[in-house]
């Protein structure tokens, strides 16, 4: 095993020591990337400007407690069980052929205290909104992709040095923040506003120098540019993979409807209400849109059950449901 040193709140110099991705920057600029934004009343989840709530999603909820747990364990163990927990179940890229499962545990394994605290902070304020916007199977696939690409870079650039910590997955959270509200203003220290997009184009060009130079100590900067260079991957190629494609996944969204239970009366009914309320907004709702509000549907239905969905939610399926009778 190669001695690591690994930066932030406290070195190692012997043993099984990871180089922890740590979130962004120091503790206090980390600290105080969660904030308040001003004028809450007019923000909303779907509009480019938007307010911090505190309803947990399901699987953000699952990645708090999973993160947390872990920790909790790790302390408990002591400092003996804390080395076995590293070098069986971090990521190591000259070891990933024998252990290869730390290309996920990783993800798990924190640090410090302080090195758990941040990344579950800024997984806290940011992942609810995105998992809203896109479900939660997709949003755990984009959090598995964005850590996997901070293991594939480490890969490629640091092999002998061994990663822990979810800092990967949460850089990619914070891009998909900001590229779907990239005005929504983040105060730091609640007194200097800096907009979404600045602050992750500052944390980009941040980490690729460190991650280049040496600087920042022994934090894993390769794992967190491999984060953010993955979640961008996914962003900008998501849903653009060719027309053949496309058509699979519409055929997959459409054939998913038939899990949802429909009395006929019941159905006929909410067939006359959706054409009644499909001159307004829903008519005009293109079928892209449409199918990706679908997946949000049919994922909420996995998650909560059939009785969570609000009436416009199943005004949606019985337009789907119509426009498939009809074609």
């Amino acid at each position: 095993m190669v001695p690591i040193v690994r930066g932030g709140n406290s070195t190692r110099t012997s043993g099984f020591n990871p180089q922890v991705p740590e979130p962004p920057a120091t503790v206090p600029s980390s600290a105080s990337i969660f904030a308040w934004f001003s004028d809450p009343a007019s923000m909303s989840y779907g509009s480019p400007r938007f307010a911090f709530g505190y309803t947990l999603t399901p699987w953000v909820k699952r990645l708090l407690i999973a993160n947390t747990a872990v920790h909790l364990l790790a302390v408990l163990m002591g400092s003996a069980g804390q080395q076995f927990l590293w070098e069986w179940f971090g990521f190591t890229p000259v070891e990933s052929f024998l252990k290869p499962w730390g290309v996920v545990t990783y993800m798990f394994l924190h640090g410090d205290i302080w090195h758990l605290l941040l990344n579950m902070l800024v997984l806290f304020f940011f992942g609810p909104p995105l998992e809203q916007k896109w479900g939660s199977s997709r949003f755990f696939r984009y959090y598995l992709i964005c850590g996997l690409g901070g293991a594939a870079l480490s890969f490629v650039f640091a092999f002998s040095t061994s990663v822990i910590g979810a800092s990967a997955a949460i850089y990619g959270l914070m891009l998909a923040f900001a590229w779907y509200w990239p005005e929504s203003p983040i105060y730091f220290w609640g007194i200097f506003p800096i907009k979404a997009k600045w602050l992750v184009g500052f944390f980009f060009v941040l980490t690729f120098f460190s991650a280049f130079t040496g600087a920042g100590g022994g934090v894993a900067h390769f794992a967190h540019l491999g984060g953010l260079l993955a979640g961008l991957v996914y962003l900008r190629t998501d849903g653009k993979l060719g027309a053949g494609f496309e058509k699979m996944k519409r055929a997959a969204r459409v054939e998913r409807l038939a899990i949802v239970p429909r009395d006929d009366d019941v159905r006929e009914q909410k067939e006359n209400e959706g054409r009644r309320s499909r001159k307004g907004s829903k008519a005009r709702m293109a079928e892209e849109e449409l199918l990706d509000e679908v997946d949000r549907i049919l994922d909420k239905i996995s998650d909560s059950g059939i009785s969570s969905l609000t009436e416009d939610e199943r005004s949606v399926l019985d337009e789907v449901s119509r426009r498939r009778r009809t074609n």
